[in-house]
């Protein structure tokens, strides 16, 4: 049997090695790719009956295929999927296993701490306030700066607070390659002065707390100049733990779901749906701005939630039959189960309530979060994560209530996705976003940045070509979602749950015709 997977107009990417004579065959070969969570990365699966040695395809006899892509196998329990073959008319084609796992290189960690003795004293009214700067070594023999210390002022006989670096920032996960160390004297007007440097390695510093890890600090301009000159003091290795980092595929491996919820804006700033000018104008041949920037964050999202239903919520119309403002309703009608089957039910919700609804007003956004805020509020164990995509197109009218809720939210394993549609001015989005200043209310700042915030309008291609542009979209939204979870289960300390057994093929199989 012969196996090709094709990415992205189906490129070639390999194949498998051909086993002879079996209906049941367990591919050896494995294939290393790139995994981004906020792509869509599409894998096709042609399978082939192997009639020659011919390295043609069309000399060989089609088996099937598969489509899926590699957020459903990394996505599925176990990250193993399992998906009937098909693409043969009227003809059961088997199934296919297939199985992913992240490859281990350079996602160690390592926790030092470091100290000094008899620094050169750089200060003229008092002693020196050093600090150490860390730097890698690259492939032609420049440097590049990896952490920085805090200052410790007035003392030639510093102790550093332990610090955190990965192995891949400090050398590139290469033990050998020479790693830096400068000594400065702080000065408060940025003109540090240099004390002395030393080199060491990933290897030597391995070695712990020992007579090998005390570095005689050098400055070359003084050892150039001064005959007896041997050493501007010394820094000694203290502690030396490595730890290995869990990723956001360990936990997703160990069974974590992501809930995806959608809020839809349905104020009237939005314009009438009938008119063509409208951002949810229903358009028969091309999806409104609404529709686009919900499939484009939904399809990518959806392959880490087992059961695919979402909830989805309109906020900012009159609800029939009575003309109730509502900020929390559900798309499908039924407030007690808001849950529509896949993206395309979620869509169709979408369309039915456009019809139904009176478009009104204000934009208010602290409901829809709260309303997601509840949920998550009941599983902190690690085992659920939600993420809230709102769409909207305006200028926010509950902001002081907004922030409230983003504080209260960051304690919470949730994320929130803004997309902003139409030409508003979006400001205030900007603020939630949190990138530069974390955002506040009375006092209190979010635990963690919690808000990506887009403007629609940067994404469209002036082409036409709206499948590229929505997948920039959703790469950009969906880039910090892995972090911000991670961000989460590191600061209450949970670890992911461990993974099922690989799986292993049955040694006695019912032999069956393909």
């Amino acid at each position: 049997m012969n196996w090709k997977e094709n990415k992205r107009r189906s490129r070639n990417f390999g194949r498998t090695e051909v086993i002879d004579n079996t209906l049941n065959p367990d591919f050896v070969r494995k294939f290393i790719l790139d995994y981004f969570f906020e792509e869509r990365e599409n894998l096709r699966f042609d399978l082939y009956d192997v009639d020659s040695k011919s390295p043609n395809l069309s000399k060989h006899d089609f088996l099937g295929q598969v489509f899926c892509t590699l957020g459903e196998i990394v996505g599925s329990q176990g990250s193993r999927l399992e998906k009937p073959i098909v693409g043969i008319p009227g003809k059961k084609c088997g199934t296919i296993i297939l199985t992913a796992e992240e490859l281990n290189c350079c996602r160690d960690a390592v926790l030092m701490q470091f100290c000094a003795n008899k620094l050169d004293k750089k200060d003229f009214f008092g002693k020196s306030d050093p600090f150490l700067v860390f730097y890698r070594s690259n492939e032609d023999g420049s440097f590049t700066i990896c952490h920085k210390t805090e200052v410790v002022k007035n003392t030639l006989n510093p102790v550093w607070q332990a610090f955190k670096i990965s192995v891949r920032a400090l050398c590139n996960g290469d033990y050998d390659r020479t790693i830096k160390v400068e000594v400065y004297d702080w000065d408060r007007d940025g003109s540090h002065d240099f004390i002395g440097e030393f080199t060491t390695s990933y290897r030597e510093l391995s070695r712990g707390q020992s007579q090998f890890n005390v570095y005689e600090v050098v400055n070359p301009k003084k050892k150039g100049k001064k005959k007896k000159y041997s050493n501007s003091g010394t820094v000694t290795l203290l502690s030396f733990l490595v730890e290995t980092e869990v990723s956001f595929l360990d936990y997703i491996k160990g069974g974590t779901q992501i809930n995806f919820t959608v809020a839809i804006d349905f104020t009237a700033s939005n314009g009438n749906p009938a008119q063509p000018t409208s951002l949810h104008y229903m358009n028969p041949y091309q999806l409104n701005a609404y529709g686009m920037a919900l499939k484009a964050v939904g399809e990518i999202v959806q392959d880490y939630d087992s059961d695919k239903m979402f909830p989805a919520l309109g906020f900012g119309a009159k609800l029939p039959p009575d003309g109730r403002i509502s900020h929390e309703f559900a798309l499908n009608g039924n407030p007690q189960n808001p849950y529509c089957d896949g993206i395309e039910g979620v869509m169709e919700a979408y369309y039915r309530s456009l019809k139904s609804v009176q478009l009104y007003g204000p934009t208010n956004f602290a409901p829809v979060i709260n309303h997601v805020a509840r949920y998550a509020s009941s599983v902190k164990d690690g085992s659920q994560y939600f993420v809230l995509l709102i769409v909207t197109d305006g200028v926010i009218s509950d902001m002081a209530q907004t922030k409230e809720s983003i504080v209260n939210a960051s304690k919470l394993p949730m994320s929130i996705i803004i997309v902003g549609v139409g030409p508003a001015e979006f400001d205030a989005m900007v603020e939630l976003d949190g990138d530069d200043v974390r955002v506040s209310s009375r006092g209190k700042y979010a635990e963690r940045d919690i808000v990506q915030f887009v403007p629609f309008r940067d994404y469209i291609d002036r082409s036409g070509n709206h499948v590229l542009s929505m997948a920039r979209l959703a790469k950009d939204v969906l880039a910090e979602i892995p972090e911000q979870f991670l961000s989460y289960m590191r600061a209450r300390g949970i670890k992911p749950s461990p993974a099922p057994p690989p799986y292993t093929p049955p040694t006695h199989v019912l032999q069956t015709q393909i």
